[in-house]
């Protein structure tokens, strides 16, 4: 194997796959990356079982690549030094690899060898089944992991909490994650055959927001034996998928409610961070919603800080004009900083019924619920 090629591009490259290697595995080919120059262009992969990420730097002049490949073939490398050493390089960058898996890297007058591992010893990638491919667009797909990834749960007492549930049925895309004390959903409108659902960890979405967050492009979901692949033109990221039945969190939303607000998105983001500062005393970082003087009434205290009330103007009111009740502030915070519309509606259904947070806009298809807490 021997490839020349633009030094910045490779390093961001590496660094990108670099994102799925635990560099002290128990397995020590998997502290490394697999660089594999093809005749089109030079592919990386790295991966510490759970997470497989694979990027494709294509030879093309319009990319500004700057790669000339020379002989194909492959080797593994150990990532942490290797990626390190390519970031410190000027540029060009020269790589070379001898039968005796020796990784031979010029750049200018600079000379530098790794020893590597064999490279058909490296894990090889899941099979994938192509027969029900999924399209969305990167950016519906980065909103609907931006608006749920939050709600999944922090520890492994019900291990398929911890990621987000994917649902496809009727051309519809559905995310829905919940830690049982909040949830939070999102549909949207795909193109695909069948239906299908899994439960991918909250920490592979969240590396696959990092991935794309700059892919303006169409993201291709494939199933795999075990895995999830999500697919773009240039990176490919696949996941272990999180056995078991997912509840059935139709159940938890309500059908009815007493008071539907209709209210400014921006203020209330600012009047529940306000309202937080007072409220660390308490487990729940509890802060209570109620109506006085035809006004929403935020409010908080604790017996360290002091307490802490605003009033904000409700824009419309249905429904009953009494209201109180108290819940956890960051979970309010954290639904309403996903949400970019500047009106929302928030229900309620009584003191210890979950609010439910919607769009104003029927267009819009997100839905977030928090259940109440005691003060």
């Amino acid at each position: 194997m021997k490839f020349t090629i633009n030094q910045h591009v490779f390093s961001k490259a590496l660094s990108d796959v670099g994102k799925a290697v635990t560099p002290k595995s128990l397995i020590p080919i998997l502290s490394g990356i697999k660089v594999i120059a093809e005749e089109d262009g030079i592919r990386l992969i790295g991966t510490n079982a759970d997470i497989i990420i694979e990027r494709f730097i294509p030879i093309s002049e319009t990319n500004n690549n700057e790669i000339n490949i020379d002989q194909t073939g492959s080797a593994v490398v150990s990532a942490r030094s290797f990626i390190e050493l390519i970031r410190k390089l000027p540029e060009p960058i020269q790589v070379e690899v001898n039968n005796h898996q020796t990784i031979k890297v010029k750049s200018g007058d600079i000379f530098t060898q790794f020893n590597g591992f064999r490279a058909e010893e490296y894990p090889t990638l899941p099979m994938i089944n192509q027969s029900n491919t999924i399209h969305i667009d990167a950016e519906d797909l980065i909103e609907a992991i931006k608006q749920t990834v939050f709600a999944t749960a922090k520890n492994e007492t019900r291990p398929v909490l911890t990621g987000i549930y994917f649902s496809l049925s009727g051309y519809k895309f559905t995310a829905v994650a919940t830690d049982s004390q909040r949830l939070a959903s999102k549909v949207k409108d795909v193109y695909t055959l069948g239906d299908a659902s899994f439960i991918v960890p909250s920490s592979s979405v969240s590396e696959l927001v990092k991935q794309i967050s700059d892919y303006s492009g169409t993201v291709e979901i494939h199933s795999a034996d075990g895995y999830i692949l999500f697919k773009t033109d240039q990176v490919s990221l696949y996941s272990r998928l999180i056995s078991g039945n997912y509840p059935n969190t139709s159940k938890l939303i309500p059908t009815e409610q007493k008071t539907t607000l209709f209210l400014n998105k921006e203020s209330l983001v600012k009047g529940v961070d306000r309202a937080c500062l007072f409220a660390g005393e308490w487990k729940n970082n509890n802060i209570t919603l109620s109506i006085q003087e035809h006004k929403l009434c935020i409010s908080s205290g604790s017996s360290e800080m002091g307490t802490i009330q605003e009033l904000q103007e409700i824009k419309d009111l249905d429904g009953e004009a009494e209201l109180k009740i108290s819940i956890d502030g960051y979970f309010l915070m954290d639904a309403l900083k996903t949400i970019k519309d500047e009106e929302i509606k928030i229900k309620f259904n009584g003191t210890m019924r979950p609010i439910v947070i919607e769009s104003i806009h029927e267009k819009s298809s997100y839905l977030h619920l928090i259940s109440p807490v005691r003060s």
